[in-house]
């Protein structure tokens, strides 16, 4: 069967590059008028999620060359690997700077109290527009996808690396936004710089959470995690409902990408049965596993006869069903 590309879905994380590419200019420009250390880490934030979302356009891309020699079931796990240096960054720079940051001017007791917070508002207001706006674009794509019970359940499950990273850091950028903006009111309120510290430090470890979260998923993607049950299940009865079929072993799956999974299945097939009969079983057999699913795009099917000093088990009577 012909490979066909990877079908990830790029929108999603294009509308969250564009939305922190703007807001990235706006909270530096804040941090630098202000000297906020929140406004700073969200400025830090924003430049992290920028350049990452970078590199999983690079990911998706890569992700859809086709398959050569040396990598013939092509290369749709690329995008799980850049995932999961996007989670890396996310971690050590973005996170590691927001939290060096916080507890630095902590120590120091250093920090300015800014005479005028408007800007930093004003900023922080379209931060929250933007990454809302990303956000609830990112939501809707996992609700979209088929698989799964509810929203949650779609999200730990899904499979496109630009689906539910966009999710998880829009998230963190969201909770970010609304830390940052009571650090400075904090701040305003009672002349002191610690606050707006701590809420540096906060959105550091909020980051720190996310890229956790992704790292767990990149990780169960690229290890080479099977399909949904509902999916092996589909398959399984693909099998079961034939009379020609002694035993079907459970059927081996694999993820080689968002829209390629690969199945492996050991068969059995009856004494009686000629090589053609046999062949043709196994074409049918196939087609109807590729409708259970359209993202199987590579079959291997095991297929043997009962040998002949072995008995065959005897077809079961009224009695016995």
């Amino acid at each position: 069967m012909s490979e066909r590309e990877g079908e990830s879905h790029p929108f999603t994380v294009l509308a969250a590059m564009a939305a922190n590419l703007v807001i990235m200019v706006a909270k530096f420009a804040a941090a630098a008028f202000s000297g906020s250390a929140a406004m700073f880490a969200e400025g830090v934030h924003s430049a992290v999620d920028t350049a990452n979302q970078g590199i999983i356009l690079f990911g998706v891309k890569r992700s859809r060359k086709p398959a050569d020699e040396d990598h013939p079931f092509g290369y749709g796990k690329e995008v799980y690997f850049w995932a999961l240096i996007y989670a890396v960054l996310l971690f050590g720079i973005g996170g590691g700077v927001s939290v060096y940051e916080g507890v630095t001017r902590l120590l120091s007791g250093r920090g300015e109290v800014a005479e005028s917070y408007l800007w930093s508002y004003v900023v922080l207001g379209v931060a929250l527009v933007s990454e809302g706006t990303s956000w609830v674009i990112a939501v809707r794509a996992v609700k979209q996808e088929e698989r799964g019970n509810g929203f949650l359940q779609k999200l730990f499950r899904s499979k496109d690396p630009s689906r539910f990273i966009v999710v998880g850091e829009d998230s963190a950028a969201l909770f970010g936004v609304l830390i940052a903006a009571v650090g400075l009111g904090l701040t305003q309120w009672t002349g002191s710089p610690y606050p707006d510290a701590i809420a540096s430090i906060l959105i550091g470890l909020i980051l720190g959470a996310a890229a956790i979260y992704l790292v767990a998923q990149s990780r169960r993607l690229l290890v080479g995690e099977s399909t949904d049950p509902e999916v092996i299940e589909a398959i399984e009865a693909v099998t079961a409902k034939r009379d020609d079929i002694i035993e079907a072993g459970r059927p081996f799956t694999m993820h080689f990408g968002p829209e390629r999974i690969l199945v492996a299945l050991d068969i059995t097939f009856q004494r009686d049965l000629t090589a053609d009969q046999v062949a043709r079983a196994v074409d049918e057999i196939e087609a109807g596993i590729r409708e259970c699913d359209p993202r199987v795009r590579r079959i291997f099917i095991e297929a043997q006869r009962v040998p002949s000093d072995i008995e065959q088990p005897a077809e079961p009577t009224p009695a016995e069903w």
